[in-house]
């Protein structure tokens, strides 16, 4: 079975995959093209939609609607319609799928309480879609042991096999039960392209720093950084407040733009 594993693997990155540059420069293998990864993310989206409970607080809606139309109004290219739907949990979680979707949880407003941070969370989700990370795991997932029941994934009209294992590729793992988190470079890939985005939205970028703190309070103890594939707390919010002297000047630019001001509801 390994033998035959390895030699799918092998016809597989001489066959399907591409060698692309991360915004910090590691080599990412990706098997999938961008309209792959669109129907996977529509396809999960849709299964969150029927699975989780839809929040129906108009205020809410609109706040977290605000928030996330203007993160994505500020990125380079404009040629997705993002589509967001706030789901009624207690989960202090949120995330952006390939194709144009953000889900955001109401427990997340628990710890995000400003719009400065609610943004952070978003900007970071989509930095993550925007790095290709989605598209990284997914391949991944395909290429190691966790993909050994993918090998007969079916893109197109016929669906999509193992479906549950590539909802957690894309970082769903909390939806579907199983785990494939993202590694520590990505995350610091997206904590740094997140924050300048915010930025450029005109939120201030010094609440990605309080945000973490308040994180950090919320998830309690954690591990030593070398066991977790995410970085610590407070190596997160140290390198956050480096970041700072980069966005800082972007958010000052920018902020005498912002027409829409996204009022947090009481």
């Amino acid at each position: 079975m390994k033998g035959i594993l390895l030699l799918l693997s092998a016809a597989l990155l001489l066959t399907g995959c591409a060698t692309n540059q991360s915004p910090t420069g590691r080599s990412q293998t990706l098997l999938f093209s961008s309209q792959e990864m669109a129907q996977l993310g529509e396809s999960s989206f849709t299964q969150i939609k029927q699975q989780e409970t839809i929040n129906q607080d108009k205020a809410i809606n609109a706040y977290v609607q605000c928030v996330a139309d203007r993160v994505t109004a500020a990125l380079p290219q404009q040629n997705l319609p993002w589509e967001v739907v706030v789901f009624k949990s207690d989960q202090v979680n949120a995330f952006a799928l390939p194709g144009g979707h953000i889900g955001v949880y109401t427990g997340l407003l628990d710890v995000a309480v400003s719009a400065d941070q609610l943004a952070t969370v978003i900007g970071h989700e989509i930095a993550h879609v925007l790095a290709n990370h989605s598209n990284e795991q997914v391949s991944r997932a395909q290429l190691t042991g966790a993909g050994m029941q993918l090998a007969d994934i079916a893109l197109g009209a016929g669906g999509i096999a193992d479906k549950d294992l590539y909802m957690a590729a894309l970082g769903l793992g909390v939806q579907v039960g199983y785990i494939l988190p993202y590694g520590r470079s990505q995350e610091t890939e997206a904590d740094v392209m997140g924050v300048e985005l915010m930025a450029r939205a005109g939120f201030d970028p010094a609440a990605s720093v309080e945000l973490w703190k308040n994180m950090a309070k919320a998830g309690g103890e954690q591990g030593p950084e070398l066991l977790s594939t995410h970085p610590s707390h407070g190596q997160r919010i140290a390198q956050l407040q480096q970041m700072q002297t980069k966005a800082q000047p972007l958010y000052q630019q920018s902020r005498a733009s912002v027409k829409n001001i996204c009022q947090r509801p009481k």
